[in-house]
């Protein structure tokens, strides 16, 4: 299993989610297992997405996608994202 955490700042939080919901069976199809959508608690507009993945080349090949870029536009995304595939090292008992 590989962790796909993304970190991006959006025009509009609501028309964002929108667009990320839209293109969720994309997501589905490419190999993506589910995962969470995080704010800022300093600005609501400022994103983290912990994304899970089947494996790396499929994270990866998504990633990479014309299909991604363009849905990411038209959501409204307003920086260059910082995308990180991570692989667990540890599962510390707490």
């Amino acid at each position: 299993m590989i962790t796909v955490l993304v970190r991006h700042k959006v025009k509009d939080y609501s028309s964002w989610k929108a667009q990320f919901d839209a293109h969720g069976a994309a997501r589905k199809a490419a190999g993506s297992q589910g995962g969470q959508v995080l704010r800022s608690a300093a600005d609501p507009n400022e994103l983290v997405l912990l994304l899970s993945w089947s494996d790396v080349e499929s994270a990866r090949r998504f990633g990479e996608s014309p299909g991604l870029r363009e849905a990411m536009e038209r959501a409204g995304v307003v920086d260059r994202p910082d995308i990180y595939l991570l692989e667990t090292a540890d599962r510390p008992a707490f």
